[in-house]
């Protein structure tokens, strides 16, 4: 049975009572029917769809994302580097990818997934960040109080699922638009698994790798 954490609550995943060859991070929400005026509904257009994205950031000892990705010209490109999101898919080393970019939420279970081969994941990563975003937030007028019912859970390589952490107070998640979901971190007998649920009211993802970079 799956161990459900609070905000600020973390467990340790253990290699000796978990399979952590190939750990699967998904992500789950559903969007709060909006309630519209009568004019509203008469003469507004279609509502924009809530395209959330999850992204990882692969985080040193140091506690920087020490590759960016790079061009020629030195200037930060995020490909190729340790930020995996829509643009940057599947980590170089082949240990950590995206599996698609769901743009509605719809439909039960996982709406977006991240894998991890955490046994694999070379020594020089010391933490593994997951931030959600919702795109163009801003300019739609989006934010996460308009969301339900959103988790993220660590699935092991045999499907069991071995922790979950499930979003609630969506009160205090009005006009964010941006949120650091959870961390892994490195310990010596496997990885910790923390539940952070810390909010920001900007929409770009690239906010919180300032912190790490």
């Amino acid at each position: 049975m799956a161990v459900s954490l609070g905000k600020g609550q973390g467990i340790s995943l253990k290699k000796t009572e978990n399979n952590l060859s190939q750990v699967t991070i998904g992500l789950g929400w559903d969007i709060q029917e909006q309630k519209k005026g009568f004019l509203g509904g008469l003469f507004g257009g279609k509502d924009a769809d809530y395209d959330l994205d999850v992204v990882a950031f692969l985080v040193g000892q140091n506690g920087k994302v020490n590759n960016l990705g790079r061009d020629t010209q030195g200037n930060v490109t995020l490909q190729n580097g340790d930020v995996v999101f829509f643009n940057n898919q599947r980590h170089s080393s082949g240990h950590i990818w995206l599996t698609g970019d769901n743009r509605t939420g719809a439909g039960d279970g996982d709406d977006e997934q991240i894998v991890v081969k955490l046994n694999d994941l070379g020594q020089q990563y010391h933490k593994v960040v997951f931030v959600v975003q919702i795109y163009n937030g801003a300019s739609n007028q989006q934010h996460f109080g308009q969301v339900k019912n959103a988790f993220i859970r660590a699935v092991d390589t045999t499907g069991k699922e071995m922790v979950r952490f499930d979003l609630s107070g969506m009160g205090q998640y009005d006009q964010q638009r941006s949120l650091l979901f959870a961390e892994l971190v490195r310990e010596p007998t496997g990885w910790k698994f923390n539940a952070v649920g810390q909010p920001s009211s900007s929409d770009s993802f690239v906010e919180w790798l300032k912190q790490y970079a």
